[in-house]
């Protein structure tokens, strides 16, 4: 049966175990699956028929609690006898574990080199024309927690304007700023210089605004204005490969930021995991043939990097009940793909991305039940299988795996 739409569906930071190279990030130990299966609001029936718990690595277990030897033992028997989907697990191949270089590898660029990062701040040569375009101070200017450095220096800002610049342990030049002192728009517009200035040796992944609002550090909070300003890939990707043969191209969430806009034919911002799904369920009543890229950030940048186990479980059973409704409209040219982009574990230690397996998860009546692809050596299969699916000749940085599961 042809394809004629395909909803990739991307759980920002849905780890599901750290990679062998894991050593090299710091990351060795981090699963976010099964640190999040332990909450008592895990609770995920439709993921579980699809084969989340059958993937190849996968032996945390819902309700799983560890005994006095120090081993776990399973309440829930989630692997199932028969899956839905065709199941595996992908290894990233670009040397990085964070947003931009994640959903680039799905879209078929491996990243050979790791993008810059900033332990120790921005250099002068960076933060010294930012300051002359924009006409204003900088504060900070070293890695911080998004929500302790407004409490830090949000009350200096409002008395000085300067920006607040910061950084983490990805690749990310971050300015926040308060929405009265600096208009959304005008953080917006410092952002893009900044992003003009952030090219070469010191080309970061993004540039992200980062808005907030209160009276003092003790009620300032974070806006839903944030606004990503990426790198455009460097080669090719699916999504301008579709747009080439004809095919349309949706995306939702954050996805145009993250490629810059290429190849997105029709762009979805969205408030929250919740409403991305709504706006993916409203056009799956559209008539299209082609892509729909989902990007659903409130897994990392809400639950991951803060630490919060029981919010990420919530959100993942959210997910789950919204998959339900997902399959309901499916039509039998549709396939559903489900994968994350890096992990990001919030019960390992520090609040940073972790360097880990993704699940793929594919349904749909094209699509073989029960078919396992083990162990892929990319994300950018991903892409490959895609423009196969769409009888595209191309296979850009990964390998096809459609004709193990197609039907």
């Amino acid at each position: 049966m042809a394809v004629k739409r395909v909803f990739l569906i991307v759980l920002d930071s849905f780890g599901i175990g750290y990679e062998p190279d894991a050593d090299l990030f710091g990351d060795v130990g981090a699963n976010t699956l099964a640190s999040i299966v332990k909450s008592d609001r895990y609770d995920t029936p439709n993921l579980e028929r699809f084969g989340l718990f059958n993937i190849d690595g996968v032996t945390c277990r819902p309700g799983a609690v560890e005994t006095s030897a120090g081993c776990l033992t399973s309440q829930c028997a989630a692997a199932v006898d028969a899956p839905i989907a065709a199941y595996g697990r992908l290894r990233e191949r670009s040397m990085g574990k964070d947003t931009t270089i994640g959903h680039w590898e799905i879209a078929g660029v491996v990243s050979p080199e790791p993008m810059p990062v900033y332990p120790d701040g921005f250099p002068e040569e960076v933060l010294q024309p930012f300051r002359e375009q924009t006409g204003r101070g900088v504060l900070c200017n070293k890695p911080y927690s998004g929500t302790d450095v407004i409490r830090d220096y949000g009350e200096q800002h409002m008395a000085s304007g300067d920006l607040i610049v910061y950084t983490s342990a990805d690749s990310v030049f971050q300015i926040a700023a308060h929405e009265e002192v600096v208009p959304p728009e005008e953080l917006y517009k410092d952002c893009h210089i900044a992003r003009a200035i952030l090219q070469g040796k010191h080309g970061v992944g993004r540039v992200i605004a980062r808005p907030f609002v209160g009276k003092s550090a003790a009620d300032f909070t974070r806006t839903r204005n944030r606004h990503d300003f990426s790198l455009v890939p460097p080669k090719r990707t699916m999504l301008v490969s579709l747009r080439e043969h004809g095919f349309d191209t949706y995306g939702v969430g954050k996805i145009n930021d993250i490629f810059a806009g290429q190849g997105i034919a029709h762009t979805t911002p969205i408030q929250d995991n919740e409403d991305g799904m709504n706006k993916t369920l409203a056009l799956m009543d559209e008539d299209f043939t082609g892509l729909c890229f989902v990007n659903l950030v409130d897994f990392d940048m809400l639950y991951g990097h803060r630490n919060d186990i029981d919010g990420y479980a919530a959100a993942a059973t959210l997910f789950d009940r919204q998959l339900a409704e997902m399959m309901d409209k499916l039509r039998d040219d549709d396939v559903i793909l489900i994968t994350a982009d890096h992990g990001c574990d919030p019960g390992f230690p520090g609040t940073d991305h972790s360097r880990e397996y993704v699940p793929m998860l594919l349904y749909g009546k094209s699509v073989r039940p029960g078919v396992s692809i083990g162990t892929r050596s990319s994300f950018a299969d991903i892409a490959a299988t895609v423009l196969e699916m769409f009888g595209i000749p191309e296979s850009l940085d990964g390998e096809s795996f459609w004709d193990e599961v197609k039907g």
